[in-house]
């Protein structure tokens, strides 16, 4: 697969960037390395391959699912820029 510079051009007016013509003839070099790359990848076997998820060989500990901390809703509310009682008053963001 190989871009042009059409195909460059068409790609930054979907996503609205402006590319003058230098920039969009260095950018389709670069998008045809990396096609390039990713053609040899696709090359290698790897149907032996386990997939690995980290290269750390750990596993996580489990814990019990216990609140540590009680009866903090009062010192939460203090943090509110409005006087409440229940929750938090934030600017209306829909109208």
């Amino acid at each position: 697969m190989t871009i042009d510079l059409k195909t460059v051009k068409h790609i930054s007016k979907l996503a609205r960037i402006s590319v003058d013509e230098e920039k969009a003839n260095k950018l389709a070099g670069d998008l045809n390395s990396i096609f390039t790359f990713i053609e040899k990848l696709n090359e290698l076997n790897t149907s032996d391959v386990q997939p690995l998820t980290s290269i750390a060989e750990t596993t996580l500990r489990f814990r019990k699912d216990e609140i540590k901390s009680e009866n903090i809703r009062e010192k939460i509310l203090k943090n509110s820029p409005e006087n409440n009682e229940d929750f938090f008053v934030v600017p209306k963001v829909v109208e």
